[in-house]
């Protein structure tokens, strides 16, 4: 069950490979997304050090769940991956011009774990390109209800 996408990646990347890690949270974080209070728009992974890192994910804290604690909205959470998919995801952020994204934040056996995807950025006209492949899409599909 999805919590939130991140719709901007595809947008703005070509997604060649996907990938499920886990989120090292705190409980009034995991309180807040369930709760639908969470954004990964402005979000991207980091490999350092050998471990995985997401920054700029936002959670905006619920003042009930959170009163005891001072709550950080965007601090660095760690990504929980088996060490060989760290390894793979290494040798293919060093080759020029792919990165991580965080592409969507869903429940799993009631986990919260992030979908991230290696990416490739996307030209202007990638992306004129793609937008109108979707308006032929859809008006293709009009033109068949129409006619029917």
């Amino acid at each position: 069950m999805s919590i939130v996408a991140n719709k901007k990646a595809f947008h703005d990347y070509f997604i060649e490979e996907k990938l499920e890690a886990g989120i090292a949270l705190e409980g009034w974080e995991v309180k807040a997304i369930r709760a639908g209070r969470a954004s990964i728009k402005e979000s991207y992974v980091v490999v350092r050090d050998g471990e995985v890192f997401l920054f700029g994910m936002h959670i905006t804290p619920l003042v009930e769940a959170s009163s005891h604690v001072k709550p950080d909205a965007l601090r660095t959470r760690k990504l929980l991956l088996q060490s060989r998919q760290i390894g793979k995801l290494i040798g293919q952020v060093e080759r020029a011009g792919y990165t991580l994204l965080p592409l969507d934040l869903h429940f799993q056996r009631g986990r919260i774990k992030v979908e991230i995807g290696l990416a490739k950025g996307k030209k202007q006209y990638d992306k004129r390109e793609a937008e109108k492949e979707r308006d032929w899409v859809r008006e293709k599909a009009r033109l068949m209800r129409v006619k029917v």
